[in-house]
């Protein structure tokens, strides 16, 4: 697992040892990042962007947003072993001062866990495949008003699985490498 593109391209990512926590692939990163980058349907720009990394893991989307031009990034994660990883990654690329670990539960963030009136041009979500409370993940997003107006929601998904989405977002994209990549948007 390592950066691919960036001011940080090739620096290596550290790896949990257990089996728990599925960090996202290389490849299915590439793909993201091609269709974000690429698509003449996507009104978007990485460059000095927002983004809320939901279900963060050892944080291989958001450092690669960090790498590839973000502004700024909020990892949220909760799960304490891979805690560590993360913010030992977060150190490792210093990247300590464009980014904010918030140790949460994801279904439990409402506007007071972020920056008043933060808003995001991406809000990437790779929840457990067992995770079957999505729409309702969407759906908090979307009352919390967090997304700008051009602004995408990446889910990662297991190949296959029917989660239910909110009707207030078309999906604008998707990709399938084994698992599903869905692209949601206004």
């Amino acid at each position: 697992m390592r950066i691919i593109s960036g001011s940080n391209k090739g620096k290596k990512l550290i790896m949990p040892n257990d089996k728990t926590t599925r960090p996202l692939k290389d490849m299915a990163k590439e793909s993201i990042f091609n269709v974000l980058s690429h698509a003449n349907y996507i009104n978007f720009h990485l460059k000095d962007s927002m983004v809320l990394d939901l279900f963060s893991g050892i944080g291989s989307f958001g450092l690669e947003c960090i790498s590839r031009g973000s502004k700024f990034v909020f990892f949220l994660e909760n799960y304490p072993p891979v805690l560590k990883i993360l913010k030992s990654n977060i150190s490792n690329l210093k990247y300590e001062n464009r980014s904010k670990v918030i140790d949460i539960d994801v279904f439990k963030i409402n506007n007071d866990t972020l920056k008043e009136d933060q808003k995001f041009e991406i809000v990437f979500c790779d929840p457990p495949y067992k995770e079957k409370k999505i729409d309702l993940l969407l759906e908090n997003i979307i009352e919390m008003g967090v997304l700008k107006k051009d602004g995408v929601i990446i889910l990662h998904r297991k190949k296959g699985d029917l989660d239910i989405y909110p009707k207030k977002f078309n999906i604008i994209d998707t990709k399938n490498y084994g698992l599903s990549t869905i692209i949601f948007g206004r």
